[in-house]
C-alpha cells in the first residue's frame, strides 16, 4: 500500500516537525513517524469499515418500513438486493477484517454514525441505486459493479466524508488519495469465494520498504549538520533564511539518499524529490531543488562520493 513516494512524505513531514519543535529527541520524532504510518492503516480499515456499517443503516431502514401503520407491499416485501450484495457480505463477514477492525479499535462510525447517515441517503437516493434495485437478483459481477460505482462515485469523492477525516486527523487528507485507489484494486481483484479468503493489504509491500522509512529518517536525523553543510556554496542566490523550510528538509533528504541509499538511483532519487516539491512546497521549489539535486550529484560523481551498486545506478 504504501509507495517508496508516500514513505518519503510521511519521513518529510517528521523531518518537519522535528525542525518546528526544535525536539532533540530521536525515539521520541521516530515514533511520531511510526503513528503516522499505522494512522494510515487506521484510515484503511475505516474506509472498508464504512461498506459494513451502511449495510447496517440500510437493514434498519427496511425494518422501520415493515413496521409502518400503513405499510404498502413493497414495505410488508422489501427488495433486499442491497443486503444481500456479495462483495458487502464478504466484507461484514470476513474474520481478517473484523478482527483487524478491533485490534486498531475503529470505533469511529458508532460514536459518528450520522456520517454513515449521510451516505447511505446519497447512495439510496442515487441513480446507481435506483438502476441497481430494479431487479431482486443479481451476479457476482453486477453486485462488484455496483460496490466499485458507489465507491468511486459516492463514497470517494464525498465532502462531508472529507471534512469528518479532516477532523479526525489532518494526516489523513494526504493519505486518503492512496487509501481509496488500494481499497478500489482490492474490490477489483475480489472475486466469488469464502468470506474468509479475502485478504488484505498490508500496510508495506515488503519488509525492505518499512526499513526503508526507519533508515531514512534516522540517517536524514543523525547527520542533519553534515548535509547542512553539503549545500553550503551550491544557493549563491540564496540566503539561507529565505529558503522553504520545506525545501531544505527535501534536499537533505535526497543528498541523504546520494550518499547513504547505495541501491537507489540517483535519477530515481532527484525524481522523487522534485514530485514531493511540486506537491507540498512552493510553485518554483522544484526548480530550485532540480538545480541544486543536478549540481551536488554532479560533483559527488566526479569525486567519486557516489558509492552506488549496480547497473544504471549513477
Amino acid at each position: 500500500m504504501l509507495t517508496r513516494r508516500h514513505i518519503r512524505v510521511k519521513v518529510m513531514q517528521s523531518l518537519y516537525a522535528f525542525h518546528q519543535s526544535q525536539n532533540d529527541r530521536l525515539a521520541t520524532e521516530e515514533k511520531f513517524l511510526k503513528k503516522s504510518m499505522d494512522e494510515m492503516y487506521d484510515l484503511y480499515l475505516l474506509q472498508l469499515n464504512l461498506f459494513v456499517e451502511i449495510r447496517g443503516k440500510a437493514e434498519k431502514f427496511l425494518e422501520k418500513s415493515q413496521q409502518k401503520h400503513l405499510a404498502t407491499q413493497e414495505d410488508i416485501d422489501p427488495n433486499k438486493k442491497f443486503l444481500d450484495n456479495k462483495v458487502i457480505q464478504i466484507l461484514d463477514e470476513n474474520e481478517h477484517l473484523r478482527q483487524a477492525i478491533e485490534d486498531h479499535k475503529i470505533t469511529h462510525w458508532k460514536r459518528d454514525d450520522e456520517y454513515v447517515t449521510i451516505v447511505w441517503e446519497e447512495i439510496k437516493n442515487s441513480e446507481i441505486y435506483e438502476e441497481y434495485m430494479e431487479t431482486r437478483n443479481s451476479s457476482f459481477k453486477e453486485d462488484k459493479d455496483f460496490v466499485i460505482a458507489i465507491f468511486k462515485q459516492i463514497i470517494a469523492p464525498n465532502e462531508k466524508l472529507y471534512e469528518y477525516l479532516e477532523d479526525k486527523k489532518l494526516t489523513w487528507l494526504d493519505d486518503l488519495p492512496l487509501i481509496n485507489t488500494a481499497i478500489l484494486k482490492m474490490l477489483q481483484k475480489l472475486k466469488e469465494t469464502s468470506a474468509d479468503s479475502l485478504k488484505l493489504t498490508k500496510l508495506f509491500k515488503s519488509p525492505e520498504d518499512k526499513e526503508f522509512a526507519i533508515e531514512l529518517f534516522r540517517k536524514t536525523y543523525l547527520s542533519d549538520e553534515v548535509l547542512s553543510k553539503e549545500m553550503l556554496g551550491k544557493t549563491p542566490n540564496w540566503d539561507k533564511d529565505r529558503i522553504a523550510e520545506v525545501d531544505m528538509v527535501l534536499i537533505k533528504m535526497a543528498i541523504c539518499e546520494f550518499m547513504k541509499f547505495p541501491s537507489i538511483p540517483v535519477k530515481v532519487t532527484i525524481n522523487e524529490y522534485l514530485e514531493i516539491a511540486k506537491e507540498y512546497s512552493t510553485p518554483k521549489s522544484s526548480i530550485f531543488i532540480n538545480g541544486i539535486l543536478d549540481k551536488l550529484s554532479r560533483e559527488y560523481k566526479t569525486e567519486g562520493k557516489l558509492n552506488k551498486m549496480g547497473r544504471g545506478l549513477m
